[in-house]
């Protein structure tokens, strides 16, 4: 058996000379400075003090060198190798705690903000509008009436005035419930309503009646099968037009502001007598020259149409048992769809029906 070569000389070892030792610790120290996760430190402690790792296979290489060669070269990678090991454990400490501070900040409640954090309701307003308009005809010393969606063919024509041949009771403009023969429809107005009052009250009457009504339109922008409506009706001795004008004066500006007023354009219905159309004035531009030909929400008229009224026909007190000889009385409606969508600009009308609770959000509980 030879002997051992006392004559190597270590230095001919490159991974274990004094210089590449120092490389190799020197790259294992930078990439272990930049690890900034914990998975990031994962692998920067087994590419620089894994088995495969550049000290660990030069570690492996002092067994070649003579003995008198080996504690020189065992202490220079050990301490090397020492050096990235208590790089790698401090960088592991400072990196978990840098990333639980993160996720502490991520997941921190404030405990000062409320506790309560589900979505506050809100109110569609056609609710709240049609119970505005009742509190406004109630602090007038009106009653507020009620009556059936579905209801009886006299009451909603004939009573009213409109005859067995009047265009509005053909299938273009009434829902009618079958069988035909039971002579019911889904009221196309309020003033069923009225009518069951003056059946079963004496006068003097005075009642506003909103609810929901139907006819056959198409749905669209403008238009619904389903709508809603508020109508009122004044029964008592002597009462005329100009009675109805101060209440609708009184009524616009309760609704949309001090200053608003009204006009009437002759106009006819079956169950009024004289008959007109109710323009409001324009509560966005007021009709002032200079602004209101800008205006988008008249269009530049200064006046909206806003609804139909008149004096109530002695027909119809005769058919509902009222004496037309002593009382009179006057009538009115407007729709409370379009008096949103004019009041708050809304372009489709569909989107009051939708039930997309972004849409009613904004109103709140209260218009």
């Amino acid at each position: 058996m030879s002997a051992p070569n006392s004559d190597y000389d270590p230095v001919e070892v490159t991974p274990l000379r004094a210089d590449e030792v120092e490389r190799m610790r020197d790259e294992a120290l930078a990439a272990i400075a930049a690890a900034d996760t914990v998975e990031a430190v994962k692998q920067a402690r087994l590419h620089h003090a894994g088995d495969r790792s550049p000290l660990a296979l030069a570690n492996r290489e002092i067994g070649a060198l003579p003995p008198q060669a080996r504690k020189e070269a065992g202490q220079r990678v050990g301490q090397a190798r020492g050096a990235v090991s208590q790089a790698i454990a401090a960088r592991s400490v400072a990196v978990e705690a840098a990333e639980e501070e993160r996720m502490l900040a991520a997941e921190r409640v404030d405990v000062t903000l409320p506790w309560d954090v589900e979505p506050v309701g809100s109110r569609h307003p056609l609710t709240t509008i049609s119970e505005h308009v009742s509190d406004i005809f109630v602090a007038m010393g009106w009653a507020v009436a009620e009556g059936p969606e579905v209801e009886a063919e006299w009451l909603n024509f004939d009573a009213l005035n409109l005859g067995p041949d009047h265009p509005a009771r053909t299938m273009q403009d009434t829902f009618w419930v079958k069988p035909a023969s039971a002579a019911m429809v889904l009221r196309t107005h309020t003033s069923p309503v009225q009518v069951r009052t003056m059946l079963t009250r004496e006068p003097p009457i005075y009642i506003a009646c909103p609810g929901r009504v139907f006819r056959t339109d198409e749905l669209d922008a403008t238009h619904s099968p389903v709508f809603h409506q508020v109508e009122g009706l004044a029964i008592d001795e002597g009462l005329s037009m100009a009675h109805l004008k101060g209440t609708l004066d009184h009524f616009a500006e309760a609704l949309f502001g001090e200053g608003t007023t009204t006009r009437f354009r002759p106009s006819y219905f079956p169950f009024t007598e004289p008959s007109a159309e109710v323009d409001l004035l324009c509560h966005v531009c007021g009709n002032v020259p200079g602004v209101v030909e800008t205006c988008r929400t008249c269009r530049g008229e200064g006046w909206i149409e806003w609804g139909g009224c008149g004096v109530v026909n002695p027909r119809v007190l005769v058919a509902c048992g009222v004496d037309p000889e002593r009382y009179s009385g006057f009538a009115f409606g407007m729709g409370l769809d379009r008096t949103i969508t004019g009041r708050y600009e809304i372009v489709d009308l569909r989107d009051l029906f939708d039930g997309d609770i972004r849409f009613t959000q904004p109103f709140g509980v209260g218009l």
